[in-house]
């Protein structure tokens, strides 16, 4: 099949239609992943955008259920690659990467440039853009780009969002089962976590109960909770404070998803409704509204971050972390101490605020995805920095 990419600066792209033909719209975001492009698909914090990957052969491995970020398949609105592979070969593979994206109705476009139109997107920011089978006038493409919404102000989590709430009970895949933390750690924080966590186990406690709002959640957070200890609930992301708080959580956890924090503003007055109940930890777009829920603002970001390899630094300890992100949207640093809260990691790229945490009370979040499926994994003791913070709670009440 003939496809295009339109952008709305006029720029178009031609190549071979790979999947379901169609034609989708959505802002075009790069991902420097090399590798784990089933579970960046199937991330909802995609939905609205259409993502081009930088890795040049897209496919080699299949598809596999165990690698699903989403049960419902992929939900980024198209891919872009170099070239897809037709024939994986893979031990873990079940389905080939082409009738996958044809049976959930998935556009792809390969024989591309696609480092041209990565650096073009880093000058240029991202773009609206169309991505094709079916209109091959350019001047017609480039005016639906223009035309579209922009990612600024749209709401797209609740497209992504459950509806009602639901027990979450599945544990990390065997593969991807969080190491144990290395007891020499130079971060006391960590190591006492653990520690909390391992004392709490070994006395027979009780899981502790969180509820998750899924703003998009992935379900390796989920699975990552449950093998930290947790009983999870997961909560559609429209639940009020009150829904929230009658499940009597011991901590509540807010996910990743798409789209502006700014836009929700339902989500950051249930946030405001909790925080001075119940340990808060949040992730991402999680970490942008309890930003804003404390009196921060929020910005949107050039061309996002969007890989495997970003650098984060924790503040606290001097150690760097390489560190898997999705996110258009930040944090103003510059507004954090006013709001109450302390900048505990930054990016080292750009030095955009990756973490932060209340200076009175129990929450804290980070920018980035400490489950990074399929990794890297050096963030995952920040799961057991929430259960430190829920073991305290719950000690204290006790």
């Amino acid at each position: 099949m003939l496809a295009k990419l339109a952008l709305e600066d006029g720029t178009v792209f031609t190549g071979h239609g790979f999947g379901a033909p169609g034609e989708k719209i959505g802002e075009v975001v790069f991902n420097t992943t090399l590798t784990g492009y089933q579970e960046v698909l199937t991330d909802p914090s995609y939905k609205g955008q259409i993502v081009v990957m930088t890795c040049p052969h897209i496919g080699n491995v299949g598809v596999n259920p165990d690698d699903a970020e989403c049960d419902a398949g992929p939900q980024a609105e198209g891919i872009v690659a170099r070239e897809f592979c037709r024939a994986p070969s893979n031990f873990r593979a079940t389905e080939a990467l082409e009738p996958y994206f044809a049976r959930h109705g998935v556009l792809g476009l390969d024989d591309v440039d696609t480092r041209a139109l990565t650096r073009h997107l880093r000058v240029r920011g991202s773009l609206m853009g169309v991505l094709s089978t079916v209109e091959h006038d350019d001047a017609k493409l480039v005016e639906k780009a223009r035309r579209a919404p922009k990612m600024e102000g749209s709401d797209f989590v609740t497209a992504v969002s459950c509806r009602t709430a639901y027990r979450w009970t599945r544990g990390p895949v065997a593969p991807w089962a969080p190491a144990q933390p290395q007891a020499k750690a130079s971060a006391s924080a960590p190591a006492r976590a653990a520690a909390a966590a391992a004392a709490a186990g070994a006395a027979g406690a009780a899981p502790f109960r969180v509820a998750a709002v899924d703003y998009g959640v992935k379900s390796s957070l989920l699975r990552y909770l449950v093998g930290a200890g947790c009983e999870v609930t997961v909560f559609p992301a429209r639940a009020t404070g009150a829904e929230l708080l009658a499940h009597h959580p011991e901590g509540i956890f807010l996910s990743n998803g798409p789209g502006d924090p700014a836009a929700l503003g339902y989500a950051v007055e249930a946030i405001r409704a909790v925080l001075e109940r119940v340990p808060v930890f949040g992730v991402c777009l999680g970490h942008q509204l309890l930003g804003l829920a404390c009196g921060a603002r929020t910005f949107k970001l050039k061309f996002g971050h969007h890989g495997g390899n970003h650098p984060v630094q924790d503040l606290r300890t001097g150690r760097v972390a390489i560190t898997a992100q999705n996110h258009g949207f930040a944090v103003d640093p510059d507004t954090l101490a006013g709001a109450g809260l302390e900048l505990t990691h930054k990016n080292l790229n750009d030095g955009t605020a990756e973490g932060m945490r209340h200076t009175r009370l129990p929450a804290f979040s980070v920018q980035y995805h400490p489950e990074a499926a399929p990794g890297p994994h050096d963030s995952l003791p920040l799961f057991d920095l929430f259960v430190a913070d829920m073991t305290q709670r719950r000690s204290a009440a006790s």
